[in-house]
């Protein structure tokens, strides 16, 4: 028996077709195959035309668990078939499947298990979207951070971003008795109508339950010549259906009351739908354009400023140029949507602040909405830009193309007389393939942008090997007074529609293809791809194409795939980490040979600097190591070897060291030989808990515990600057008192020499030579702590008192120097130029320390050094309450031992700066008792004493 006793299935699975008969068995058996059985399936078909019905009735009769129907005539969309179907379902339960997709194999039992203990009415699971045309198997988990547990909510209000973000029907199960109750049906003869029914589903649900598990598979083909209903946003009537089914939705939370849940939906109607449109208006002609924005205004118009509140600064002003019909402004801002780190726009300063064009400004809404400065373009150089290149011209002529186009040209950042040079790249998608250059011959600078010419002999200069090197890129590579920039060509597509492509000599004959046409990438990126244009050559791709597929042809791509997974295994994490602990065993010592790192390989600074820099001047006879993470430092002195964090070079320079030194730890899980002298300098005198008087680590299973532990066994010796170090942070990791180095951070050797001279430090006055920092007013240097958002991820940078205020108040008095902590970053409005400079970028902070007067932080570990030079502090401790009573906590009460005053507001920071001398008189003896309690081995010569102890007393002393 199919069913169970009663005869009434557990999930009725309704199969909704039209015109899909190659699929629709697929589909069906994805339901049949599924670990549940007690499941019947009904395939609605929508009066297809292709036999989809024909092949419906032959599963049925085949399968007592099938049962197929037939609209009269074709609804248009999708919601009808799902009605018909749900109306003779039979099951306790609903599901709904698309003809073109599947189910996952336990889809049904983990649906229906959920439910039955749950009693929900509504059960979500997670849909994976499968790129079916990616050749390498692309899939993407929907809104997957919705269902990274199972969790039954009371109401949709208890997690509104359910009902705005996934809006699917298909990845759900329903109480079939409850949908005819509350009468939920699809909406007929509209699209979309999937929105409006998850809608009126979550909000009649007096229990939804969600689970972590993958029950839909939705195949999305995105190459396909015929576009699906959703995917033709280029016909107005579509965005016209989506407007109306917002509408539908907008009138019942409003019969509700639901003005939460409607703030929700409209901030992801301007994040997302609009979106979804504005990507195609660059090629959409000038009437779709009109009708489009007066719809969009139409309906945004009465959203609140809230709705605005949420939006990205490019995501907001794409919605203002709009609504405008500002086409000239709105065009290059949608390629930056697109685009995220490219700048599309000349810019232009007004009263200090970046504005996306000089339109609108008059209007204060407008004005607020162009605003750009904190995305920081201004404090970019040309090399650190990814600029609009847009293609202006498209000829094809006997010898080549010909490509115009023109460069943005931001605020001026390539000067009127620079010298610049161009060359274009045309490069196989595929990596490791062939590239090719071609000169431009002609640029000229036209002040706000860079336009440009060249002829490009692609039939006789550029020779593809043929079907592995179909698709090719164009960038262009920008040299400006030898800073070099790399821009994409933005296509908006008129100037390639009557394109035929030029002619081509692969390296595999023209048997595999004789063109290559010019076509627009999912970015709007021009771009080239191989074709066949003659009879023989279509036949003879056809022919390879079959045999691509074939049994030998599987066999090589399979050899290929296997050396592709080889490589990639060889790199991953696990297999280094394997190999490392091998190369222990096998490899020799390098006497002499010291790995340093600092901040996790993203500095070249710190102790493990200065320590370097003493043997160097000393004439150790050492081979030194420097790690690195990201770009390569600048800065790192001549003979000492580079290498990148994790890579084999890297793992192979810790297996052989003699020494490693670094201030916070070399990975974890990378145990150290016996013969290896590991130096922990660390990195900061703590003012929050750290290590195991951490409640967080405290709480560790005791396996990971242990593991810690054994990274932190690793440590051969611990430096510390004071006793607080010792109560501190050698009991939080359990430093034996054996392994203590007393004496003093080596990085600040530096302070207590400047402090002791009474003079500059040499390199503090090139460092202020090279930020431009003017020596002619005393220098205040603001560096608070790290901050994170609440879920730990790291987060721009808000400067928490009015910078343009303090220049009003403070401009000609003082300058100021801003650094935010390494892994955060911080942006300055244009109009403090000169007189506030963001230093952040700084890998170094002592020459700032050095260079700086006073010193405005928070809870930073760099009061502890700074207080080595006895120069007034001033802590702004605006969230003390916030920062000390989380989870971790403190050492002690800063604001009862802060050596200078404690202000809370911008109006007691700005007071406290009035009296800077005053404040100098007032904390010298807290000041100098601070610094007896907290670095008192701080003598200036921590790194000669390290030197000495371990490397001998090799050349002289200071």
């Amino acid at each position: 028996m199919p069913y169970a006793n009663d005869g009434t299935p557990d999930i009725s699975v309704v199969v909704i077709v039209f015109n899909d008969a190659a699929r629709l068995p697929t589909a069906v058996h994805s339901v049949l195959d599924q670990t549940l059985q007690n499941v019947e399936v009904v395939i609605a078909d929508d009066c297809s035309t292709d036999g989809s019905y024909e092949v419906a009735q032959a599963i049925a009769a085949e399968h007592p668990r099938v049962r197929a129907i037939q609209l009269p005539e074709n609804s248009g969309g999708c919601g009808e078939p799902r009605n018909q179907g749900v109306a003779i379902a039979r099951g306790r339960y609903v599901m709904f499947l698309d003809s073109d997709d599947t189910l996952e194999v336990n889809a049904c039992r983990n649906m229906l298990e959920a439910a039955d203990r749950t009693g929900a009415d509504l059960v979500s699971g997670l849909c994976t979207r499968v790129h079916v045309d990616s050749r390498t198997g692309k899939t993407a988990k929907w809104y997957q951070w919705l269902y990274r547990q199972t969790r039954t909510l009371e109401s949709i209000s208890d997690l509104p971003d359910l009902m705005v973000f996934d809006t699917l029907s298909t990845n759900k199960c329903y109480r079939r008795e409850w949908l005819l109750e509350k009468g939920l049906t699809f909406p007929r003869g509209i699209h979309y109508e999937d929105l409006l029914f998850s809608a009126e589903a979550y909000l009649a649900a007096s229990r939804i339950t969600l689970i972590p598990n993958t029950v839909y598979f939705w195949n999305v083909a995105e190459k396909a010549e015929q576009k699906s209903i959703s995917n033709r946003r280029h016909e107005i009537n579509n965005f016209a259906d989506r407007i109306e089914i917002h509408r539908r939705i907008d009138a019942i939370l409003a019969s509700r009351g639901l003005d939460g849940l409607k703030l929700h939906k409209d901030r992801k109607f301007l994040k997302h739908d609009l979106v979804l449109y504005l990507r195609d208006l660059p090629f959409l002609d000038d009437d779709y354009r009109h009708r489009f924005a007066e719809m969009a205004r139409e309906y945004v118009e009465g959203f609140s400023k809230e709705a605005y509140d949420a939006l990205s600064p490019i995501h907001a002003l794409c919605a203002c140029l709009l609504l405008r019909e500002d086409w000239k402004n709105l065009m290059p801002a949608i390629d930056t949507l697109i685009n995220k780190r490219k700048i599309s726009s000349p810019l232009v300063k007004r009263d200090g602040r970046v504005y996306w064009c000089p339109e609108h400004l008059e209007d204060a809404h407008a004005r607020e909405v162009l605003d750009v400065t904190d995305l920081g373009y201004h404090s970019r150089s040309v090399d650190r830009m990814f600029l609009r290149n847009r293609l202006t011209g498209y000829a094809e002529r006997p010898a080549g193309i010909i490509l115009e186009g023109e460069v943005v040209n931001p605020l001026g950042v390539i000067p009127e007389g620079a010298d610049i040079a161009a060359e274009l790249e045309f490069r196989a998608r595929r990596r490791s393939l062939q590239t090719f250059r071609f000169p431009v011959r002609r640029l000229v600078h036209t002040g706000d942008f860079v336009t440009w010419r060249a002829a490009v002999p692609l039939g006789h200069r550029l020779r593809p090997l043929g079907v592995v090197d179909e698709v090719w890129d164009v960038r262009m590579h920008l040299t400006v007074d030898g800073r070099r920039t790399t821009s994409r060509l933005t296509a908006e597509g008129a100037e390639l529609e009557d394109s035929v492509g030029s002619r081509v000599r692969p390296r595999l004959s023209r048997i595999v293809a004789d063109h290559i046409e010019p076509h627009v990438s999912a970015n709007g990126h021009l771009a080239f791809r191989l074709s066949q244009q003659t009879r023989v050559a279509q036949r003879t791709r056809e022919l390879v194409g079959r045999n691509l597929h074939g049994t030998p042809a599987n066999a090589a791509k399979s050899v290929v795939r296997k050396v592709q997974a080889v490589r990639k295994d060889l790199n991953s994490g696990q297999r280094k980490i394997q190999g490392y602990r091998r190369m222990l065993r096998l490899l020799p010592v390098r006497k002499g040979t010291i790995v340093f790192e600092s901040h996790l390989g993203k500095q070249y600074s710190d102790s493990p600097r200065a320590i370097l820099e003493e043997l160097r001047r000393r004439g150790v006879p050492i081979t030194p190591i420097w790690s690195y993470a990201g770009a390569r430092p600048e800065d790192v002195p001549e003979g000492v070897e580079l290498v990148r964090r994790w890579s084999w070079q890297y793992l192979r320079a810790l297996a052989q060291a003699e020494y490693w030194i670094d201030n916070q730890g070399f990975p974890l899980k990378l145990p150290k030989r016996p013969e290896t002298t590991y130096i922990q300098t660390w990195h900061g005198t703590p003012l929050k808990k750290m290590g195991f008087h951490e409640p967080g680590y405290r709480m560790l299973p005791e396996h990971e515990q242990r593991a810690y532990q054994e990274a932190l066994d690793r440590f051969d010796y611990f430096v510390v600057r004071g006793e607080h170090d010792v109560r501190t942070l050698a009991r939080a990791y359990r430093i034996p008192e054996e392994k203590l180095l007393r004496v003093g951070y080596p990085r600040n050797d530096a302070l207590v020499r400047a402090r002791d001279r009474k003079a500059s430090d040499p390199e503090a006055v090139r460092t202020a030579e090279r930020l431009g920092i003017k020596l002619d007013r005393p220098v205040l240097l603001y560096a608070p702590t790290f901050r994170a958002q609440s879920n730990g991820k790291v987060r721009k940078f808000q400067c928490p008192f009015d910078v343009e205020e303090f220049v009003e108040r403070f401009g000609d008095r003082y300058t100021l120097l801003i650094r935010s902590h390494y892994l955060n970053s911080v942006t300055l409005p244009p109009s403090v130029e000169g007189r506030v400079i963001n230093v952040s970028k700084e890998p170094d902070v002592s020459p700032l320390l050095i260079l700086a007067d006073a010193l405005i932080t928070d809870y930073s570990s760099v009061m502890f050094d700074y207080s080595l030079l006895q120069r007034p502090m001033i802590f702004f401790a605006y969230d003390w309450e916030e920062y000390a009573q989380d989870i971790r906590g403190t050492y002690f009460h800063l604001p009862s031992e802060a050596p200078g005053p404690v202000v809370r507001t911008e109006t007691e920071l700005f007071e406290a700066l009035s009296d800077l001398e005053g404040i100098g008189v007032r904390y010298a003896v807290p000041l100098k008792e601070f610094l007896d309690k907290y670095g008192e081995y701080d003598r200036g010569d921590a790194a000669a004493q390290i030197v000495d102890r371990f490397f001998g007393r090799v050349g002289g002393a200071r």
